[in-house]
């Protein structure tokens, strides 16, 4: 009768030795059942459960093991685990798996503490932690930094909503960004990028900057932020504020263009999705001069956005052709999904307004960046404390996978 052990070997970790480890099994014909390892800053732990073919055989490959990790200088254990035990654990494979993403400028143990306790609360057990970002050398100044943190979690979890929920409370009570995905195939097949522009790629919102220079800047700025906090319809806000702008210099948009700042990480975003083979695009309720801009110095594929009215080298308080509203992106977010003969679950959509949540609820990745608290509370996905570039992580990328 066949025997099912699980055998742990930890110690400093050495060239060679899972084939050290193997081949002293295969001289046994044992069956390898699960395996897994991990290595921290040079310190190993190699688990794997082995089915003996008869329990006579035990005894001597268990004995050839551990005489041999003692030679190593490795400790190593072993459990019997009885078929009961083993049943139930393969009866845990159609189990939903989700994917808990944590993202900070510096990981804690209260960070870690509080995520893993309220996956408990919900029925969710945790197979595995992977760290995503890179190493950090110590003094590395914690301001610009990015740290991750991927669990891999199995369960039937106790309300999805209240779950997201728990997580978006302790995101704002340790400044960290808690991202709560299915783990499905879709996750590492997304293939279309959409950004808005305004305080998303850029960290500015132009049409308040165009305001400055037309002398109503506060004016247009009042409305601006009644827009974002979804408090007054953006078409209406819109039309308000781009007729505060006539009159305005057609000279000035150059002006304003070049005084624009990049979004922190969008650059190296970018980059890295076009090295990956995405396609990306700008849906902007903003202007089609600045994204053009954009679209020149990044290489994006498509640009979707409100052309100001010029006549006579001024702006005469109009735009052409259709609105760029809330309703629109999430048009454009599925004309681009077929036109790249996509699903909507490849589409990854990210803003930081209440016009974005109509596309971000479209996307099968849907992220609310550095968004308004009502944004930030209606999107599933949130990252406020990083850099855009932290999308990456929310696909599974490591940092050098990325670099």
């Amino acid at each position: 009768m066949s025997e099912i052990i699980l055998i742990n070997v930890s110690g400093r970790d050495k060239s060679g030795l899972t084939s050290e480890i193997t081949g002293i099994m295969a001289q046994y014909h044992l069956r390898i059942l699960d395996i897994g390892q991990a290595v921290i800053h040079d310190h190993l732990t190699w688990g794997i459960l082995v089915e003996v073919p008869s329990k006579d055989d035990s005894s001597g490959v268990l004995k050839e093991l551990l005489f041999r990790m003692h030679e190593l200088s490795l400790q190593v254990t072993f459990k019997p685990i009885s078929p009961e035990e083993y049943d139930q654990w393969v009866q845990g494979t159609g189990k939903a798996r989700y994917i808990v993403t944590l993202l900070s400028r510096s990981i804690t143990a209260e960070q870690i503490a509080r995520v893993s306790e309220i996956t408990a609360q919900h029925g969710l057990n945790i197979d595995n932690i992977t760290r995503l970002s890179g190493r950090r050398p110590l003094g590395v100044d914690l301001s610009t930094s990015q740290a991750c943190i991927e669990f891999s979690v199995r369960g039937t979890a106790l309300g999805l909503d209240k779950l997201r929920s728990d997580f978006l409370r302790i995101s704002s009570e340790l400044n960290v960004d808690i991202a709560f995905q299915e783990d499905s195939m879709y996750r590492r097949n997304r293939r279309l990028v959409v950004f808005d522009m305004d305080s998303t790629l850029i960290e500015a919102e132009v049409i308040d900057e165009l305001a400055k220079e037309a002398g109503v800047g506060e004016e247009v700025s009042a409305i601006t932020e009644q827009a974002m906090r979804g408090e007054i319809d953006f078409t209406e806000s819109f039309a308000r504020r781009v007729a505060l702008l006539e009159g305005l210099s057609e000279n000035v948009l150059a002006t304003v263009a070049a005084r624009l700042k990049m979004t922190e990480g969008a650059e190296r975003l970018i980059s890295t999705l076009k090295s990956l083979g995405y396609k990306t695009a700008i849906l902007s309720g903003g202007f089609t001069y600045f994204a053009k801009g954009l679209q020149a110095k990044l290489g994006i594929d498509y640009i979707y956005a409100n052309e100001l009215e010029i006549k006579d080298g001024k702006v005469t308080g109009q735009v052409k052709g259709q609105v760029v509203d809330g309703n629109r992106k999430a048009a454009l977010l599925d004309e681009l999904a077929e036109r790249e003969n996509i699903g909507r679950e490849q589409v990854i959509a990210v803003g930081d307004g209440a016009n974005d949540l109509p596309m971000l609820s479209r996307a099968g990745l849907g992220v609310a960046f550095r968004a308004k608290p009502l944004v930030k509370e209606s999107a599933k996905h949130s990252i406020s404390n990083l850099g855009l570039d932290a999308v990456l992580y929310l696909i599974g990328f490591r940092d050098r996978e990325a670099e």
